[in-house]
């Protein structure tokens, strides 16, 4: 059987290894597109393939995770993500053309937008089981590991761009490793409770229940603000602050530094102030880091701004989670809604910026973000924990 202990490691694993391969094709973009003789919109165009795969793939992330479970579906969505990134690359294939390699390209990500959508929902819904069955906040822990592999899958990337490894061959062999790695590790997943002959709940029914479309907005709202981190800081800074490009870089390096180490070593807060009152309180920081961000007289300023920005986003999508997965017997159906509307933001988030930005700068258009904020911290009361049905289990020592 497998012990708490056990599953937590496997769900480290496997958010780590989302990261991984995803921070793997992001940071090759710039050889795809000048190897495929991209422009900026044919670009903008390609990449739409990625989001187009998620959009497909997030309603029927609770259906598929209702009748398969969380062990099969993560092992599949992985295994098939890694297949994904290997055409990916092969879009890089020295003779194949400029048309045919961005079919490639385009396929390969649709794939890729596809498979990882469900393995999002999946690995966090077995993320708030093992979370459950510890008894103490180690979601935002899962979601530092993600984190981490991001860190490691970038790094790596700028590593074999210098030693101008080419990316067929790069992303053949993540692609290898991840395919072997969370099916491996899913194995070691917590065995799901059975349902019999019930039918699985519909997430058509979730999207009426207002506590889980508020807790979709408040999750929607901090995925905004992420999200608006890593398109527009650098450019923010640059632009807005007067940067250089190494400086502009390193802003979002210092905005995600902060949410990693808040989301690895800030989790205890949860346990010892409860959610809400920890949300609104980071709802607060992001607000005042934003302002400090767009208003600071300096460069330095500006930075510490960045790092109180990364510090209050950090609980946002992981605690809104958990709070959809508090009742286990509907969490697939919860989440997969909760997730959607957070991945609106990816979506509407760089175009509002980038629209509001063409008028007032585009330091200016973030208090956009900390406006939603301000949403945010009004409706961060529905992820209030739900009276479980049974006693939890007594703590446990993990990670």
């Amino acid at each position: 059987m497998t012990s708490i202990t056990t599953a937590a490691r496997a769900t480290y694993v496997v958010f780590a290894a989302c990261g991984f391969l995803l921070a793997s094709w992001v940071a090759r973009i710039p050889q795809l597109r000048d190897h495929l003789h991209l422009t900026p919109a044919a670009l903008g165009w390609v990449l739409l393939g990625a989001a187009a795969g998620s959009l497909l793939s997030r309603p029927l992330s609770g259906p598929i995770l209702a009748r398969h479970g969380q062990r099969r579906t993560v092992a599949a969505t992985g295994a098939l993500a890694g297949a994904g990134l290997f055409v990916t690359g092969l879009s890089d294939v020295t003779g194949l053309g400029d048309v045919t390699g961005r079919w490639v390209l385009v396929a390969g990500l649709l794939a890729i937008g596809f498979t990882v959508s469900v393995w999002d929902v999946a690995m966090n819904v077995q993320g708030a089981e093992v979370e459950r069955r510890i008894g103490r906040s180690v979601m935002p822990r899962f979601h530092a590991a993600f984190a981490a592999g991001t860190v490691v899958g970038a790094g790596l990337a700028a590593g074999l761009v210098a030693l101008h490894v080419p990316v067929t061959a790069h992303l053949g062999a993540v692609a290898l490793v991840v395919a072997v790695a969370v099916p491996l590790a899913a194995r070691d997943y917590l065995p799901e409770q059975p349902r019999g002959d019930a039918p699985p709940p519909a997430s058509g029914r979730a999207w009426r229940e207002p506590r889980t479309v508020l807790i979709g907005l408040f999750v929607l709202a901090f995925a905004f603000a992420e999200g608006a981190a890593g398109d527009w800081i650098g450019v923010a800074l640059i632009d807005g602050h007067g940067a250089t490009a190494a400086l502009g870089s390193l802003g979002y390096a210092v905005y995600l530094a902060a949410t990693t180490a808040t989301r690895w070593f800030g989790a205890v807060l949860l346990d010892r102030y409860g959610r809400v009152a920890v949300l609104r309180t980071l709802g607060a920081v992001t607000i005042g880091g934003l302002l400090l961000f767009v208003f600071g007289p300096n460069l330095p300023v500006a930075l510490a701004g960045a790092a109180l920005w990364g510090v209050g986003t950090a609980f946002g999508y992981p605690v809104g989670m958990s709070a959809g997965a508090d009742d286990p017997a509907h969490a697939a159906a919860r989440v997969t809604v909760i997730s959607t509307l957070g991945k609106l933001a990816s979506f509407a988030g760089p175009p509002l910026i980038g629209m509001v930005g063409d008028h007032v700068t585009v330091l200016r258009a973030l208090l956009v973000v900390a406006a939603l904020q301000v949403v945010a911290v009004l409706v961060a009361g529905a992820t209030r924990p739900l009276r479980a049905p049974e006693a939890v289990a007594a703590p446990a020592e993990v990670g």
